[in-house]
């Protein structure tokens, strides 16, 4: 009887690596354009640092507790702007004077939603930065 000795194959099959990559491949294809459709905003490290003296007057888009939006430029600041007026005027301003700060001042009360749907008309009007107002709290004992 004869033995016959059978050597060790020290191959790697990498055929299941490939199929792994592609299946990623195509997760991220898929997942990539999903992620740019979010609304991106600088959040201060601070919790409530002031606008450096030296930047122009800011542009701040005010959303009221029933949702409707004031913007600070323009004639009739007091009245409320319909979001296509707004989209047009601050696309305007951001033409003209590209570092001009943006802000959003909400109401305590008015729905997350809406102040996201103020930030995406001020993405849509060419707005890359858009900062969030706030009150300085009551200091006690003051």
């Amino acid at each position: 009887m004869s033995r016959q000795k059978h050597k060790l194959a020290s191959e790697i099959n990498i055929v299941p690596y490939i199929d792994v990559m592609l299946v990623l491949l195509v997760i991220f294809m898929i997942t990539a354009p999903l992620l740019q459709q979010g609304v991106e905003i600088d959040l201060p490290q601070a919790a409530a640092s002031p606008l450096p003296t030296d930047q122009r007057e800011p542009l701040v888009l005010t959303v009221s507790k029933n949702g409707d939006y004031y913007l600070n430029v323009g004639d009739k600041k007091e009245s409320p702007i319909d979001p296509e007026t707004l989209v047009n005027r601050v696309a305007a301003v951001i033409k003209y004077h590209p570092d001009t700060p943006v802000l959003v001042r909400g109401d305590q009360s008015v729905g997350y939603g809406k102040v996201t749907a103020a930030m995406v008309l001020l993405q849509s009007a060419g707005v890359e930065k858009v900062g969030l107002m706030t009150e300085q709290p009551d200091v006690a004992g003051s």
